[in-house]
């Protein structure tokens, strides 16, 4: 994947990150995920003033990759920051690293985001190593 192309995937999770949902942690969250045919699905967190009904950006990308029976992907950039101000890297939780595993490959490319456009990247086996999947099953 070239660097533009992760950069462009980072401003589309920008934007997705504006559409959050975060009034009780007021922590934005958005996700960009590219399928194997470059299309791109856009996710951002949607909280719940009981807090477990709470679901994050990325698993609200895949789900909706996955709800229109698109399913193989490349990546994922993700970005996150209090009241939506993303300068820092936001990692993806554990259960949205066991979803991953479950629909995505272990070079899948996870990309943490900022606003200037920096980025780091991982493999999906670097961020969740050991992890349990249907091969257990």
């Amino acid at each position: 994947m070239q660097e533009f192309e992760k950069k462009d995937l980072i401003q589309q999770a920008l934007l997705a990150c504006k559409n959050s949902y975060s009034p009780y942690s007021h922590f934005a969250v958005g996700a960009a995920l590219l399928t194997s045919d470059d299309k791109v699905y856009l996710g951002c967190n949607i909280e719940n003033a009981t807090f477990t009904p709470t679901i994050c950006a990325e698993r609200v990308a895949i789900f909706k990759a996955l709800s229109l029976k698109d399913a193989e992907f490349k990546a994922i950039a993700i970005v996150g920051g209090k009241d939506g101000d993303c300068t820092g890297f936001c990692p993806p939780c554990g259960v949205c690293r066991q979803v991953m595993r479950e629909f995505c490959s272990d070079d899948f490319l996870v990309i943490l985001g900022n606003k200037n456009l920096e980025y780091k990247e991982y493999k999906l086996s670097e961020i969740l190593p050991l992890s349990f999947d249907k091969q257990f099953l």
